[in-house]
Order: structure tokens, then sequence, then C-alpha cells
């Protein structure tokens, strides 16, 4: 059984920074894209960054220069630094994974998804 599980959430004053992990079991994911989403009330999940398998890195406009995605294959985790954190970064973030291997860094098309992780961000 496939699962990604997050870790790393929590309250953060407005210019703080959180590391947040995603620890992927029960196969392999060093040949895959993987991502982080989040999502705030009301609001549809947005992407956020993803990594390929040999590491070529995408963000979106209003995290770029603040965050930074990173993997390490042996342990099978990925990882989002979150630096300079502002309120509108509140939300809860999704780690996923594509099934298929050896595909470019993609912005959709995650076929597994964790349960997610809260960030708060006050002002």
């Amino acid at each position: 059984q496939v699962q990604l599980v997050e870790s790393g959430g929590g309250l953060v004053q407005a210019g703080g920074s959180l590391r947040l992990s995603c620890a992927a079991s029960g196969r392999t994911f060093s040949r895959n894209t993987m991502a982080w989403f989040r999502q705030t009330p009301g609001k549809e999940r947005e992407f956020v960054a993803a990594i390929s398998w040999s590491a070529s890195t995408d963000y979106a406009d209003s995290v770029k220069g603040r965050y930074t995605i990173s993997r390490d294959n042996a342990k099978n985790t990925m990882y989002l630094q979150m630096n300079s954190l502002k309120p509108e970064d509140t939300g809860v973030y999704y780690c996923a994974a594509e099934s298929k291997a050896w595909t470019l860094v993609t912005r959709r098309d995650y076929d597994y998804w964790g349960q997610g992780t809260q960030v708060t961000v006050s002002s």
C-alpha cells in the first residue's frame, strides 16, 4: 500500500521559516516526479512546487525565491523549505507523486496524495 505522509507544518510568524517533509512508503519514487500543493478554505488546491527524477524543479510564481523543493531518494523523502513566509502562504500543504517514471516536471496528473499538513502564518 502506497502512502505519502507529510510532516513539519505548524504555526509561524510572518517572515519565519518551516521545513515540510513528505515520507513515501509502499514503493520507491526515485524515478518519479513529486510535488507540493496547497489549499485554503474556499479556494481550489494550487500548485506550489515540483521536482522531477532528475532534480529539475518548477515553482509557482508566488513562492519563487522563497521556497526550495528537494528530495532524498535514499530516504524516499521529499522536502519543502519555506522561508520568508507570508500570511497568504497559510493553508493545508499536500505532497503528491506521479505513478509514471522518467517524466518531465509537471504541475498536474499526480496519482498519489498525502493527507496534508497545516501551515499557518500569522501577521
